[in-house]
């Protein structure tokens, strides 16, 4: 006697920043499931609302203890072995951090003088002292990883479609509403969706059914320029309290990404011109090879755009767990901050688990 199919369970992923395609990603290596991704923006879109565009994108731990998603940057990685599509997309070679000597005694340090992460990126070595710029006690290089943003988030939509995953346009008034905006549901509670995985970032704040108040903006602001960078920096702080210096250098043509600030509970949108001219100074004294050694300094950089986002943070962390709303099974996952691209995968991973866990259990 021939065993009966195994009926497919439907899942919506609201949401189509990295953390959404990410799970629904992870989600259709499963053929078990049937899934469509309902988000208001979408890839191509450059909006306030939408956090993923306007990300620098690096593979670069900020915090000093390590973490429980550690193996995140495998994760990234796996989208740029050799043989696959990305496979030169992402790889940064020559990767530095830089610790200011006024920094070396701060109460929040960026950059920890024995990091934890040291034996997970390739190549990683401290810089000789007598290497180091005027005013530097410390510095490390490594290899990493940094995604140009325009052509990934398109990269993760076309592995989508590829595996028969749907996407549309879609706005919710309610979380719940979301059980019927798969592809094969009909408004009819006896047709809704089995599961939800709301990966709304900051919109969870204001979502009706989710509505979480732990959730706050860290606004950034950046400057692209063609001006190509021969690696990424970073620099452990500025006078500006709440203003950094980096430098991601992109592949494919993507530019050069100059940043930035984290300006906490900030929903600003607009660019802070003098905040702009702050970015570009400290960015070619950082690399002068931007400029080409040019004494017109930020005269000699050929901006594409300038760029303001809003991380989405979240007090006590990421959200990765299961509830029931309304009788409507949820996986949530979001808050993460200025981490989305490096924590894509590892968070999606947790999220899947719990997807399984719920629906198959």
């Amino acid at each position: 006697m021939q065993k009966q199919k195994q009926k497919q369970k439907r899942i919506v992923v609201i949401g189509a920043g990295v953390s959404g395609l990410t799970t629904a990603l992870l989600l259709s290596k499963n053929p078990r499931y049937s899934i469509t991704v309902a988000a208001k923006h979408m890839p191509g879109d450059y909006d306030i609302e939408y956090a993923s565009p306007w990300a620098g994108a690096d593979y670069l731990p900020w915090t000093l203890t390590g973490i429980s998603f550690a193996d995140e940057y495998y994760g990234m990685n796996r989208t740029s072995e050799p043989g696959t599509d990305a496979a030169e997309w992402d790889r940064s070679p020559a990767c530095k951090t830089y610790t200011r000597t006024k920094d070396v005694d701060s109460p929040t340090p960026k950059f920890a003088k024995d990091p934890w992460w040291k034996d997970m990126l390739p190549d990683y070595k401290e810089i000789p002292t007598s290497h180091l710029p005027p005013g530097i006690s410390t510095g490390h290089s490594f290899t990493s990883l940094t995604i140009n943003t325009a052509i990934y988030l398109p990269y993760l939509v076309s592995l989508l479609l590829a595996s028969s995953v749907i996407l549309k346009r879609a706005v919710f008034t309610h979380i719940t509403d979301a059980a019927f905006a798969h592809h094969t549901t009909s408004p009819s509670p006896s047709n809704q969706a089995d599961m939800l995985l709301n990966c709304t970032g900051l919109s969870s704040l204001t979502l009706p059914g989710v509505s979480d108040p732990h959730l706050y903006p860290i606004r950034g602001q950046t400057v692209l320029v063609r001006n190509a960078s021969h690696g990424n920096f970073s620099l452990s702080g500025t006078d500006e309290s709440d203003e950094g210096a980096y430098i991601m250098a992109r592949a494919a043509g993507g530019g050069t990404v100059l940043g930035g600030c984290t300006q906490v509970g900030s929903w600003a949108g607009e660019v802070d011109v003098e905040m702009a001219g702050r970015i570009m100074g400290r960015a070619v004294g950082l690399c002068p090879e931007l400029v080409g050694g040019k004494e017109d300094g930020v005269k000699g950089l050929d901006v594409i755009r300038h760029g303001v986002g809003l991380r989405p943070a979240r007090k006590g962390g990421v959200r990765i767990e299961s509830e029931v709303v309304d009788g409507v099974q949820v996986v949530h996952n979001y808050g993460h901050a200025g981490a989305g691209y490096q924590c894509s995968f590892g968070c999606a991973e947790v999220a899947v688990k719990l997807v399984d866990e719920a629906l198959w259990d």
